[in-house]
């Protein structure tokens, strides 16, 4: 048994990631500034800014999973990602460093790549394009300092495509609401891959590694197979029980909306459900390379159809408790 401490452990990954280590006998502790609504008992309510709170978090731990981060494309003002997910690594190792813990997983994002290099492997160039992707890069580095502070340190550094699941309200989740409600309009061919993960896997994967080798290990993170854009709407449709759109929006048609729904958010001061950055994350290639997972030998528990299955039953049981 360990006793892991889960930073940002009130959000959509670390409540389901939370569940899974208490089945499997862990102790676990949440901080976070939210409170958990799954397990209140569990919270330690705290900043990832407030280095003194961290830092009384992370005594008596055996390893850390980093969840927390600002990660929303409307993020105002734009300084939260680097005070939160910068900044918040650096008293997230400088508390590990002071309290001798030597096991961190760093959940960073395959927005450190940017969207220009489809397939891209964990040695690929990081080219982020946003203030997110940058912010990511950068703790990384940081948490990259600290496992090389010491050999007798573990780090292992996930970067996980889109991630969807019962109760997110995620990209896919969007999607699919929309669809359910008859106002999705398809954007672009349809013909662009995109990479998705359902969170019953990832959480599986980081589970059954806390006990990692000693170093610095990267990984993306990925559930195959990576569907059209077209083929997944088909697919959510099929299950929501609805008739996919016939008709195709073109691409810089939607982009030159997107960018007038973001002059008009900035108008209101308040962030729209259309912009430019959605329509070019949804119309853009977004795949990398799994390779280096699939070598590990992971078994997933569920199968990406099961997962989509499983978030279209819970929304189905959500809008009838409406």
């Amino acid at each position: 048994m360990k006793r892991v401490l889960i930073v940002g452990g009130s959000g959509f990954i670390g409540t389901r990631l939370a569940s899974l280590l208490l089945e499997l006998g862990h102790d676990v502790v949440i901080f976070d500034k939210a409170p958990s609504t799954v397990h209140a008992s569990r919270i330690v309510r705290g900043d990832v800014r407030d280095a003194a709170a961290l830092r009384a978090a992370v005594e008596g731990v055996d390893a850390i999973v980093a969840l927390a981060a600002e990660h929303r494309d409307d993020v105002r003002p734009a300084s939260l990602y680097h005070d939160v997910n910068v900044g918040g690594a650096a008293n997230l190792v400088r508390a590990a460093t002071q309290a001798g813990v030597r096991r961190i997983v760093f959940v960073s994002s395959v927005a450190v790549y940017g969207l220009d290099q489809p397939l891209a492997g964990e040695n690929a160039p990081l080219r982020p394009a946003g203030d997110y992707g940058r912010s990511k890069v950068l703790a990384e580095r940081i948490h990259d300092e600290w496992v090389a502070g010491d050999p007798r340190r573990s780090l292992m550094t996930l970067r996980p495509v889109v991630v969807f699941g019962e109760g997110n309200r995620g990209n896919v989740y969007t999607l699919a609401e929309q669809l359910r409600r008859g106002r999705f309009a398809m954007v672009g061919s349809g013909r662009n891959r995109k990479a998705i993960a359902y969170v019953g896997n990832l959480v599986e994967f980081i589970a059954r590694n806390l006990d990692g080798a000693r170093g610095r290990i990267v990984l993306n993170y990925a559930d195959p197979p990576d569907y059209r854009s077209g083929e997944l709407v088909a697919r959510l449709c099929e299950l929501l029980g609805r008739i996919p759109p016939r008709h195709h929006l073109p691409y810089p048609l939607a982009l030159a909306a997107g960018r007038a729904f973001d002059a008009l958010a900035w108008l209101l001061g308040r962030p729209l459900p259309f912009s430019a950055a959605r329509v070019r994350k949804f119309c853009a290639r977004t795949q990398v390379s799994i390779a280096a997972l699939q070598a590990t030998g992971f078994a997933r528990p569920f199968t990406l159809d099961e997962g989509l299955a499983r978030m279209v039953d819970a929304m189905r049981r959500q809008a009838a408790q409406r």
